[in-house]
């Protein structure tokens, strides 16, 4: 990656990643995940879940140029997981993890997945996409701390929930109940 790149009014564009978008997926989360900004997530965990993954693009004369990627996840048929949502750290623009954000939005309405759910330190850019800050000490979704169970920070997480109803999306008809989950210690 370039040291920087600046661009005026970048056309951005976003797309579901495909196998070649992986390693660049790889190295962008790896570069924030080593600055204690978010979870690392290993190659492979990208491969099985590629799927869940869109890639951000630039438009270039050059061709299009990789600006960063995000995920929506599904946790239950009532909530999923906005994450591993990076940015280049190197393109110096504005509305690249805003287009992710809202490209899984799009998915989750399409599926009918009426709320959508992310960790973060970015509390004010998830506001600006329309989510809450939620307490997670109440408001989580059982399904969230199972996978809360996987990660190394799973006692003395210090991350923020947030949560975003999407509205005009039912809660799907004969949902049945999340099975019950293990919750950090100290939490409730």
């Amino acid at each position: 990656m370039s040291d920087s790149l600046t661009l005026d009014n970048p056309v951005i564009t976003v797309r579901p990643a495909d196998t070649e978008d992986v390693p660049l997926i790889f190295d962008n989360i790896s570069t924030w995940a080593a600055q204690g900004k978010m979870l690392v997530r290993p190659m492979q965990n990208i491969f099985e879940n590629m799927r869940d993954f869109y890639v951000a693009e630039i438009q270039t004369d050059d061709g299009p140029i990789f600006a960063g990627n995000g995920a929506l996840h599904i946790l239950w048929g009532d909530i999923a997981e906005v994450r591993g949502l990076a940015v280049r750290p190197d393109i110096v623009t504005k509305g690249i993890g805003k287009k992710l954000v809202e490209a899984c939005e799009l998915e989750a309405r399409r599926i009918g997945i009426p709320t959508l759910f992310a960790w973060t330190y970015s509390v004010g850019f998830f506001e600006k996409c329309g989510f809450k800050l939620i307490d997670k000490t109440k408001e989580l979704h059982p399904r969230v701390w199972s996978e809360c169970l996987r990660c190394p920070f799973f006692v003395g997480c210090n991350e923020n929930g947030v949560m975003k109803r999407l509205v005009g999306v039912p809660v799907p008809a004969n949902l049945p109940e999340p099975p019950p989950t293990q919750v950090p210690p100290g939490i409730r």
